[in-house]
């Protein structure tokens, strides 16, 4: 365990298990109705899945291709930042093994499987990242989107705490990292759209630009 990790199992101790010992009550009070509802949450936000569905299919449309872009690009960024840089680096153990209280609450929920290691939560990077570059890719009228995907953020964080898999500061830091790599994530598609724009004359970039599921499809109706 690193000294970060030291730090912060000692400096928000009294946050992460005033968090953590509510939702428990929650299990306690309302466990057969809840329970099921936050394993199904964190099933649906498991690597990233959902998102990067979502991604995939904005790309299929040339009005939504560059959220897409952006939303994929989010998700891979908060992926390496989290996966790869600060999990192995802060090494921080999940709730759930590093006491016999939490242990108890996680076994309580029905003790789901959890490894590697705990903050930040690769589930609320993954969701805040690409929720985040969808909001801002979408210009004006991502305004709308803001409240929904706040609300799917904060469950998707609620979810994982819950289940004992994560402190609540891993959540927090995990928001952070997930509204970094959206910002990432929107300047570099800006980027790449400049590029593509400027030249547009390449088969490649017109193909990026105005390809479109819709329109080929429509297209192969009419020639049959």
């Amino acid at each position: 365990m690193s000294f970060f990790a030291t730090w912060l199992d000692s400096t928000l101790a009294g946050f992460d298990g005033a968090v953590i010992n509510f939702m428990h009550a929650l299990a306690v009070s309302a466990g057969t109705v809840l329970t099921p509802l936050m394993r199904f949450i964190t099933l649906i936000g498991e690597k990233g899945l959902i998102v990067l569905i979502l991604a995939l299919v904005l790309m299929c449309f040339s009005k939504t291709r560059r959220a897409g872009i952006c939303v994929f690009g989010a998700v891979c960024c908060g992926a390496l930042i989290t996966s790869i840089c600060l999990k192995d680096a802060v090494a921080r153990m999940r709730p759930l093994e590093a006491s016999e209280t939490y242990r108890a609450f996680w076994q309580f929920v029905g003790a789901p499987f959890e490894d590697g290691f705990s903050f930040p939560s690769g589930h609320v990077t993954a969701v805040m990242a690409g929720l985040s570059a969808l909001c801002a890719s979408l210009g004006k009228n991502g305004k709308k989107y803001i409240i929904p995907c706040a609300v799917f953020v904060l469950l998707m964080g609620m979810s994982r705490v819950y289940l004992m898999a994560h402190y609540p500061s891993d959540v927090i830091g995990a928001i952070l990292v997930g509204a970094l790599s959206a910002v990432i994530a929107f300047f570099i598609t800006k980027l790449i759209y400049k590029l593509l724009q400027k030249y547009s004359d390449n088969v490649f970039c017109r193909f990026v630009l105005k390809f479109d599921v819709c329109r080929a499809y429509n297209k192969k109706q009419k020639t049959n």
